[in-house]
This record gives structure tokens, C-alpha cells and sequence, in this order.
């Protein structure tokens, strides 16, 4: 029972709304099915930190590579 949303938020890290998606280890079983099924996954970047932290960005299609 996932207290969040996590494909509402996928599309609105695609969509700028917001500028990162913070997971805590507690939470990455139910994001990772929403994170799988999401039809741009390939573009979502995660960068992990201590204690299990990943924080995702979304990458634009602006073509530049920083």
C-alpha cells in the first residue's frame, strides 16, 4: 500500500514541475514497478547517496550532455 504516487511523480519530473524526485530505501520496492513501467525510464537518472538515498533527474531531449 504506497503512500505516494510515484508515476504521478515520474510525469511531473518529465514535465519540470518538480526539479527531483527524492526515494528512501523504505520507498524503492513500490517505485521501482511505477519506475519500470514508465515509458520515458531511460531518460530518469538517479544518483545515489549514503544510507540508500537516490535522487532522480529527468533528461530533456535539449541535446546537450552537462
Amino acid at each position: 500500500m504506497a503512500d505516494k504516487n510515484y508515476t504521478e511523480l515520474l510525469n511531473d519530473l518529465k514535465d519540470n514541475k518538480i526539479s527531483e524526485l527524492v526515494i528512501k530505501p523504505d520507498e524503492f520496492t513500490d517505485f521501482q514497478v511505477a519506475f519500470m513501467n514508465f515509458d520515458t525510464r531511460k531518460r530518469v537518472v538517479g544518483k545515489a547517496s549514503q544510507n540508500g538515498i537516490i535522487t532522480y533527474t529527468y533528461q530533456s531531449d535539449s541535446g546537450s550532455n552537462s
